[in-house]
């Protein structure tokens, strides 16, 4: 039996930008997708997020869930709908039963943190994109996400994340170099929700794009 990871990706929804993990995980022999999210549907939230990835997973039976970003809010949805080998939190927003995505950043203090770290290390407060997701993004992957953007309508970010049990395998794997969500924010999430440190891998926090060969290991290593 092979292997299936199932690659969900945060705000936006673009399954792309987990492309280069999925072909690192299937040159490795396993059965890697990225799933795409309706993020710019302002009729869906998380429910029909769960849909769509409940429907790619079809009749796959060893499935891992690898969610980044807001993507934890997703995975949930998902492994209680149908049966998961585990799941692996990557720079992700690590849900409590009930809480709403936009309720997270309240309930974590990302945005304190986040603040904090800026001023720490030198770079800019104000939010931008160039600086707090594509500050380590290759310049051609960059150029394609600015030509291709991914909105994301508000109704997700007010949907519970409904669940009542946990997968019987849990990772989490932190970029080094998260500016979102900085290392000492998910080291804290992860011990306070999980119970577990993460996996440190190079990269901020689309490290899926700077950084795939790393991080298609840690996923394998954490499963």
């Amino acid at each position: 039996m092979t292997t299936s990871f199932a690659l969900l990706p945060g705000a936006g929804g673009q399954g792309w930008l987990w492309h280069l993990v999925e072909a690192d995980l299937r040159a490795r022999g396993y059965d890697a997708f990225a799933v795409d999210l309706p993020a710019a549907d302002p009729s869906c939230g998380l429910p029909a997020y769960a849909d769509t990835v409940v429907a790619a997973i079809g009749d796959r039976t060893d499935v891992t869930l690898v969610a980044q970003s807001m993507g934890g809010f997703t995975a949930p949805l998902v492994w209680e709908r149908v049966p998961v080998r585990g799941v692996v939190f990557v720079n992700a927003m690590i849900p409590r039963p009930g809480e709403t995505a936009g309720d997270w950043w309240g309930d974590v203090g990302s945005h304190e943190a986040m603040l904090a770290a800026a001023r720490e290390r030198g770079y800019t407060t104000e939010f931008d994109d160039a600086v707090y997701f594509f500050h380590d993004v290759p310049d051609p992957l960059v150029a394609y996400m600015n030509e291709h953007p991914s909105p994301e309508t508000d109704a997700a970010f007010g949907d519970p994340c409904t669940f009542s049990t946990w997968p019987s395998a849990i990772a989490a794997i932190a970029g080094r170099d998260d500016r979102l969500f900085t290392l000492d924010l998910q080291r804290r999430v992860a011990r306070d929700r999980l119970g577990l440190e993460p996996v440190v891998v190079p990269g901020g926090h689309l490290a899926a794009l700077s950084h795939p060969a790393e991080l298609a290991e840690a996923i394998v290593r954490s499963t």
